[in-house]
This record gives structure tokens, sequence and C-alpha cells, in this order.
């Protein structure tokens, strides 16, 4: 183990990134401590300690998300803190109580507690691409950096609910940390596919399963659309955390296809499922983030050796 690695906290350390993060995190030498709302889950909880180095250097702490001072035992001492935990995308009956507040007072709560962490080095916060590409200004012609953002207006009219929240969570995250002079990074991945080390699909592989099915419905917003490997969304987070010249925001992106390709694709590799042959519904327009309409600074961290994934 390097000794040097330090120690770092996790949010939301039994979800779907989260545990890939962890695993990689022990990996390569680091103490984790990660946070979790109910201590008592064997079920939900069994995966992160058959991860490799488990045993010896990670620490599990309850929190919850609404409960301001509820990180501050999981956080302090910490040289990093990741960010992962946010509510997921679901049908919901009220959004604005079971999506949008959770994710911005979560986050202000999470940071409040960096905030009084001496030790704290950076925080790595977990965004997504859909916090860019949801406007309709726009022209393929121009390219996206850092200054672009979703329309909130655009959101709020679509009920793109887990894009909204992720939006205003990020806002709100780099209006505290500037003002709280916290060292932010952010990751904005794109639609995330792997395996589960959780015991539950998260909402992604809930998608692609139902896909698998012969079902369309979930796509119906997708069309063009960029996907990442997970583990390649976990690796990114360390890369920024471990490189000093690291700054702002960073899409994490492989490959963009529509939804026509996509079954194209699945089809011909699963001829055995009822995959739809035909096109699955096609979204209005929405531009992919990607590295073609999105700036990227020159440097060490940008670009990541690609890793076969079977």
């Amino acid at each position: 183990m390097d000794p040097t690695k330090g120690k770092v906290c996790v949010t939301g350390a039994a979800g779907y990134l989260a545990s890939w993060l962890i695993k990689r995190l022990l990996l390569s030498g680091y103490l984790v401590v990660g946070t979790v709302r109910d201590l008592g889950n064997e079920k939900k909880l069994a995966h992160l300690w058959r991860l490799e180095g488990a045993k010896e250097r990670l620490k599990l702490v309850k929190a919850e998300l609404m409960e301001e001072g509820s990180f501050d035992q999981a956080i302090m001492g910490c040289h990093g803190v990741f960010h992962t935990a946010s509510p997921v995308s679901k049908p919901s009956s009220d959004p604005k109580a079971e999506i949008l507040e959770p994710a911005l007072k979560g986050t202000l709560n999470v940071l409040r507690s960096c905030k009084k962490n001496l030790a704290l080095k950076r925080v790595v916060l977990t965004s997504s691409s859909s916090t860019v590409r949801i406007r309709d200004d726009f022209d393929p012609k121009v390219y996206l950096d850092e200054s672009s953002w979703s329309s909130i207006e655009l959101c709020e009219r679509l009920q793109v609910w887990y894009a909204l929240s992720k939006t205003l969570a990020e806002k709100v995250a780099w209006d505290f940390c500037i003002e709280n002079k916290i060292d932010l990074v952010t990751i904005l991945p794109s639609f995330v596919i792997g395996p589960s080390l959780p015991p539950e699909l998260c909402a992604t592989a809930s998608d692609v399963l139902a896909l698998l099915q012969g079902e369309t419905v979930q796509f119906k917003w997708h069309g063009r659309m960029g996907y990442v490997h997970i583990d390649d969304v976990a690796q990114c987070h360390i890369l920024v955390y471990e490189h000093e010249a690291a700054q702002g925001r960073y899409i994490c992106n492989s490959a963009v296809v529509d939804n026509n390709e996509l079954v194209s694709l699945l089809s011909a590799r699963y001829p055995s499922l009822p995959i739809p042959k035909s096109q699955a519904p096609e979204a209005p327009y929405l531009p992919e983030a990607t590295s073609g309409h999105v700036s990227t600074r020159p440097g060490p961290f940008v670009w990541l050796q690609r890793i076969p994934h079977l």
C-alpha cells in the first residue's frame, strides 16, 4: 500500500458509482470512509465488505443527506471528499420534495461539513452531462465549454427532474465552494453503463435491461446519447482528484449513439433476446455533450487510457 495516498470520504457508499469508486480507491491504496443511511442493512452493504482491501482500509459511517452536520464525523480528517450521493430519477408525485430539495440540501450539507475540515484538499462532485446538454438554443457550430449550462426553464417544461436537480445542485456547489475557498472539481458523466456491484440495479442499468427485454419507453428522451462505462467514470474521479492541475468541469464520455444504432448493436450481439429490431422512440433533438462539441483543456488529466470492458 502507498502510505502517501491518505484518507478520503465517499458519500452514498452503497450506490452504483460509489461502489465502483470505493473499489478503485481501495485498489489504489487509499483509506476510505463511506457514508451510508443504514449501517444495519447487511444485504445492501455486503458487496462493499467483499472488495479487496475493505477489511483493512474501509470504514462505513451513518449519514443522512437532509441532516446538517450529519457528515461531520465521516469527513473530518479526510484529505478528499467524493460526493456521489444524490436522489435518483424515478416517477415522483412531488419531484420538488423527492428529487430537487434532497439534491440541493444534501449537496450543501456535505459541503458545510467539508468547510469544517482543515485537512481537506479537494472535493470531487459527481454531476451529469445533462447539466450541459438540455438547451433549446444549441448551435452545432458553437463549442460548449465550462460556461455552458442546461436551461432551467426547459428542464422544468420537459419535467426532466433529474437533470434539473443535477444542474441546480452543481451550480449551488460552485457558488458555495468559490465563496468558501474550497477546491472543487466536477465530473459530468453521460449515460453510465456496466456491471452493478450492488445487488439492486441502478436506474441506468434498469433502462438497458428493459431494452433487452423488448421495452423502449425508457428511452423516450434519450435521442442521440453518450454512453460511458462505470469503471471509467470511477477512475476519472480519482484522476482529477490526484492531479493538482485539474480544475473546473469535466465531461466523462466514451461513445455516442442514437436509439436506432443502439438497438441494432444490441440485437446483433444478443440475437436470442427480444430486443426491438426497429427504431426505439426518438426524443426531441438534444445535443449530446461530446469531445466534438465540448472544448477540452490540455493536460495529462484530460484523456483517460482506453480500458477494455467485457
